[in-house]
């Protein structure tokens, strides 16, 4: 019997990369659903949800289904889920028919409860059997290291929900921490800034856009600015202000140290053996937060290890869950992945 291709899911908060074996990354969209709470019907999916955030009327709402890495609401990530795979397979009755082996991959602190929700709704979303894969050893196949060999491989994982860092070696996670700060923490910390420093309210959207083009983890040499537009609390008028990168840099101090503290930690519990391989290979970046300016260059500072951003951040760890499709035998052995069903 013919099945459906097997398919690697990157199950972000921020967005959702899907896999095809043989044909690489096919979707990527962002992990947002709009739903009528009128009839409970799904209205828009991915992109298309996305535009409708902060701007919909009272009876649709547009939600993201997945917090901090993990699911908070079920349904609502199995109709999306359903949505993308059926997307990327085609028509339903071939998909109704031939359902695709599917590896999802899931922070690495996850709970026993919380990796059951992926599975059920991966499974009532058409999957014939699901695999899991933490996202460390997923990020570190997608960005090229051989993690099959008894070398230490550290690799930054910073997603949308959660940051993951892990030392990785014979296929396996040594030792690992996940940190509930990342993308979603560093727009919120530019919304309280905004608001404590100009009395303006802005959206999700809009921090995203400071934090992508001047958001900054260390400082800068020289300065650069954003006009920024939102709401003034006091008059309740729309207003424009201008915003340097150094400003970023003060909102979110915090957060970024956080993570290069985490990073710092998982080294200090880390076999001399693997630290030793860590200081000459160095320390490897993957996922969208990674790309925050300067944020390499804080761990680098703060560890004395040399810190490399992988080629392709963003889709490293949906490359890194298809690809480990084809070394399940390997990953199974070592713990790095899971059959479930």
């Amino acid at each position: 019997m013919k099945f459906a291709p097997d398919i690697g899911i990157d199950l972000g908060t921020a967005s959702i990369l899907v896999y095809v074996k043989g044909k690489g990354i096919v979707l990527k969209e962002p992990s947002v659903v709009a739903i009528d709470k009128n009839t409970n019907t799904v209205l828009a999916v991915g992109e298309e949800a996305r535009k409708m955030l902060g701007r919909t009327p009272g009876n649709i709402v547009a939600i993201r289904p997945l917090k901090e890495g993990v699911i908070s609401d079920y349904d609502v990530t199995e109709k999306m889920l359903k949505y993308f795979i059926s997307k990327v397979l085609g028509k339903s009755s071939f998909f109704s028919l031939f359902k695709p082996q599917i590896m999802v991959c899931v922070p690495s602190g996850v709970t026993e409860v919380e990796k059951r929700a992926v599975i059920d709704a991966t499974m009532e979303a058409g999957a014939r059997k699901v695999f899991l894969i933490e996202e460390p050893i997923a990020a570190a196949i997608g960005a090229g290291l051989d993690i099959s060999k008894p070398n230490g491989n550290m690799v930054v994982d910073i997603g949308g929900g959660t940051a993951d860092i892990a030392v990785i070696s014979l296929g396996g996670v040594v030792v690992s921490t996940s940190i509930k700060i990342a993308g979603d923490k560093f727009d919120e910390a530019l919304v309280k800034y905004m608001r404590k420093k100009y009395n303006l309210l802005i959206g999700e959207r809009t921090a995203e856009d400071i934090k992508i083009h001047i958001g900054t983890a260390y400082k800068r040499d020289a300065d650069v600015t954003m006009d920024v537009r939102g709401r003034n609390l006091v008059s309740g008028l729309p207003e424009n202000v201008t915003v340097k990168a150094m400003e970023t840099f003060h909102a979110l101090e915090e957060n970024v140290n956080q993570i290069a503290d985490a990073v710092h930690m998982v080294l200090e519990k880390t076999p001399p053996e693997l630290s030793a391989d860590i200081s000459d290979k160095g320390i490897i970046m993957t996922g969208g937060g990674s790309l925050l300016w300067g944020l390499d260059k804080l761990i680098s500072n703060r560890t004395g290890i040399n810190v490399q951003i992988a080629e392709d951040a963003v889709s490293c760890v949906a490359m890194g869950t298809g690809e480990a499709l084809n070394s399940l035998h390997l990953l199974k052995r070592s713990g790095g992945v899971s059959k479930k069903r």
